[in-house]
């Protein structure tokens, strides 16, 4: 038995399917500002549902304040700050990926969604510890000389 074919759409129709589709999918951003919003409310999102998330942003605040109490160059702060930008980067994209493995697993067990959930879940902790590797290498000399100065200068006191 010939296999049938079906006739190609009429133009009509695809303009109907696609617009069908359109009002389907998920908002566009019209305009520059709301592409700014949908990009806030994810980040909102990750900070109010991802215990990692806050920690991360809590250990950001504490390397770049450290980093302009100690008065480190320029370009130092800038490291720090890119090195934890990544990681900040990287768990909303963490985030991201385990939301749709989850939606398109649907609850259920399979290999290859364990498999992209760790992959993403181990992008974070390279970049977490390659950020705390920096920190520690620009912050370390300056926390140390002022620790060995308050310990030289306490000790002096002491008669």
């Amino acid at each position: 038995m010939p296999q049938q074919v079906s006739s190609p759409p009429k133009p009509n129709h695809v303009a109907t399917v696609v617009n069908k589709e359109r009002e389907l999918s998920w908002r566009v951003a019209s305009n520059l500002f709301i592409s700014f919003r949908y990009a806030w409310s994810g980040i909102s999102y990750a900070f109010q549902t991802q215990r990692n998330f806050r920690i991360h942003i809590g250990m950001c605040a504490i390397a770049i304040g450290l980093s302009v109490f100690f008065h480190l160059k320029a370009v130092e702060i800038a490291v720090i700050g890119i090195t934890s930008g990544l990681v900040l980067a990287l768990e909303l994209l963490n985030t991201a990926i385990e939301s749709v493995v989850d939606l398109t697993v649907k609850q259920t067990y399979h290999e290859l969604a364990k498999v992209a959930k760790d992959c993403a879940a181990g992008a974070v902790l390279i970049s977490a510890l390659v950020a705390v590797l920096v920190a520690a290498t620009l912050l370390l000399p300056p926390i140390l000389a002022l620790i060995s100065s308050t310990f030289w200068s306490q000790k002096s006191i002491i008669p």
